[in-house]
């Protein structure tokens, strides 16, 4: 048999197939080809500076800054800086060779390990950055000067990746520009307003000041006599105003929470979410080994249970922004916040917009998670009143969140507040404590203040109080809090309370409950009899509450799939009171076979439909009919 020999090789890609795939899907969007660019010279500015720390260059200006221009005649985009630059060995090496980053080289060759990245600012990790110029250009120049007083040098390519090195050219300061021939197609990226927008979205926190030229210039002012011409004189006479950045080179999250006020903190909200409104608090986030990521969290306020949804969180990477709401940093139910992160370790993918799987990731999530239980717990223990003042914006949140993170509602069920109807705050713990001399185990609450008023006045006479739970989302959470607590919530409609039923003789009445049965029209409808303690009541309503939830669990499915509720039949029982001297009237009337014994019972069904819910227009129209006619004979 012949010997086989394996045979081992390096994959080579030519250049003029590699390019139109650059052209086209290097970045997820066009528009980062900008902050690529500039995040290049941000790294240029920045080994210069890191040189001057370790001492390997001295004699270096402090003014550090990168200009963008746009010349709308010559169809140019144009970055400068003064940083570092290049020799023509450094360019030829970085430039003329696809993915070799610069920056990792000189990570490794100063600061010996690329871990070490994330700590002094570099940005470039890929070596692809500058090639996303190609995405909108049709011929990109290079002209740079290196700091170590090299002979500068200039470059230029075509799309096809064509180039030609010009040396000894005419540059006399150091730093490089990179200037970009915008395509045809591509020319809406020399408007003004449009590079600004990329500009303000991308590097509004960039670590060195941006300076932005543009075509649009001041137009001159009319001609003014008198007066206004001699102001307009000694104005112009004056200095003229320096130019400002477009950027904030040490954003609010980079310093030291101890070092940031009040103001500084609301300003930043408004600033970079253009929300008028304060938010109700933050969480300055500001973590180290093993993290190594900082941040503000900022809790809006909430207008509806809904509107929370619309929440943003900026993730940044060395202070460049990187993409909205990435949901494996941010745990879903808290995209509902707004705030900024920047996390420079994290595992992006060549675009910088997604991540890449990773252990790290999970962490700094669970990180983040823990700091909102935190802020919650502390302001419940340190300052209840201003937690108090807050807890109907937070309610809907911490619900949620405690719905989806079981580790969340963990830490902090024992500090979820139940708002009362009367106004007042209490946990759990607290009310059924409170409640212990009158029933034990059960929270009872109302789901709507109006309709289920004579219920929470029948509670609130015998020294019961009352939660109000008035959101969609309070049903599905209390069924967490009574598996984890093994307690029940009740609604005031659902169920006598032990405390509501005074001492009497029994009483009952078959032909009583026949005639409720027939005027309510409901066959399976349940009369019992009960001696309460208010004799003004005669009757009330009672439907179970495990029959309306699953009603209510049949409305909410119903209504996220677009459908009609379906009509659910009821648990419903009448409650008749035996203390009630209506009750008793009617009772011997029905036993009697009166003929005012029927109108009367529908009188009074109604009533208790009516303190229960809401009638039905046909249900309505019967009971001003049956009531008007009722005042008739009173006056007959």
């Amino acid at each position: 048999m012949s010997e086989q020999i394996t045979e081992k090789g390096g994959i080579s890609v030519q250049t003029e197939h590699i390019f139109p795939i650059i052209k086209k899907w290097l970045y997820s969007e066009k528009e980062i080809f900008l902050r690529e660019i500039v995040s290049n010279a941000c790294d240029a500015v920045t080994k210069l500076k890191r040189l001057g720390s370790l001492g390997q260059v001295s004699g270096i200006e402090d003014s550090f800054k990168i200009l963008v221009k746009a010349d709308k005649e010559a169809k140019t985009i144009t970055v400068s800086d003064n940083g570092i630059g290049m020799t023509e060995e450094e360019l030829k090496k970085y430039i003329c060779q696809i993915a070799l980053s610069g920056a990792l080289d000189f990570i490794q060759k100063y600061e010996g390990e690329s871990e070490d990245a994330a700590k002094n600012g570099i940005i470039g990790h890929f070596g692809l950055g500058f090639y996303s110029s190609f995405m909108v250009s049709d011929r990109v120049d290079i002209i740079t000067r290196s700091y170590t007083g090299a002979p500068a040098l200039k470059w230029s390519c075509n799309d096809a990746g064509e180039y030609e090195i010009t040396p000894d050219y005419d540059k006399p300061e150091r730093g490089t520009d990179v200037v970009m021939h915008i395509a045809e197609d591509e020319e809406e990226y020399l408007e003004d307003g449009k590079l600004l927008e990329i500009l303000h979205r991308y590097c509004a926190f960039m670590p060195v000041e941006i300076y932005f030229e543009g075509e649009k210039k001041p137009e001159p002012e009319e001609k003014q006599d008198g007066e206004e011409a001699k102001e307009a004189e000694e104005k112009e006479a004056k200095e003229p105003e320096a130019p400002k950045p477009i950027n904030d080179t040490h954003p609010l999250w980079q310093k030291n929470p101890s070092d940031c006020t009040e103001q500084e903190y609301l300003d930043f909200y408004h600033k970079v979410f253009g929300d008028y409104r304060d938010p109700l608090f933050y969480i300055h986030l500001n973590a180290d080994y093993p993290l190594n990521f900082r941040g503000i969290l900022y809790f809006p306020r909430i207008n509806h249970e809904y509107e929370s949804l619309e929440g943003q969180v900026k993730l940044y990477y060395n202070q460049v922004f990187v993409a909205d709401n990435i949901k494996e940093v941010i745990p879903e139910y808290l995209l509902m916040l707004k705030g900024v992160l920047d996390c420079p370790e994290l595992p992006l993918n060549v675009s910088r917009s997604y991540l890449q799987n990773s252990g790290y990731v999970a962490k700094i999530s669970a990180h983040i998670t823990k700091k909102v239980a935190d802020k919650l717990i502390s302001l419940f223990s340190t300052e209840r009143e201003k937690y108090e003042k807050l807890w109907t914006d937070l309610k809907t949140f911490v619900e949620y969140a405690c719905l989806r993170d079981r580790k969340f509602y963990d830490r902090v069920k024992n500090y979820v507040l139940l708002p009362l109807t009367d106004g007042a705050f209490m946990t759990t713990e607290e009310y059924l404590e409170d409640a212990k001399a009158v029933h034990e185990n059960v929270v009872y609450y109302a789901s709507d203040k109006v309709a289920q008023a004579q219920y929470i006045a029948m509670f609130h006479a015998q020294g019961i109080k009352v939660v109000l739970l008035d959101k969609l989302i309070d049903a599905q959470f209390i069924s967490t809090v009574e598996g984890d607590r093994g307690i029940k919530f009740y609604r005031v409609d659902a169920d006598i309370a032990g405390a509501l039923k005074g001492e009497g003789e029994e009483y009952s009445s078959e032909a009583l409950t026949a005639l409720f049965k027939k005027v309510s029209g409901n066959e399976k409808l349940g009369v019992s009899y009960q001696n309460l303690k208010d004799a003004a009541i005669p009757a009330i309503l009672n439907i179970s509450e495990q029959s309306r939830r699953f009603e209510d669990m049949m409305r909410m499915y119903a209504m996220g799939n677009g459908e009609d509720a379906p009509s659910m039949p009821q648990e419903a029982t009448l409650v008749l009171n035996a203390n009630s001297p209506l009750i008793r009237k009617l009772g011997e009337k029905a036993e009697n076979g009166s003929e005012d014994a029927e109108k009367t019972a529908k009188q009074v069904y109604t009533l208790a439909l009516l303190a229960q819910r809401q009638l039905t227009a046909e249900e309505l129209r019967a009971f001003l009919s049956d009531s008007y006619g009722m005042l008739e004979k009173q006056m007959e």
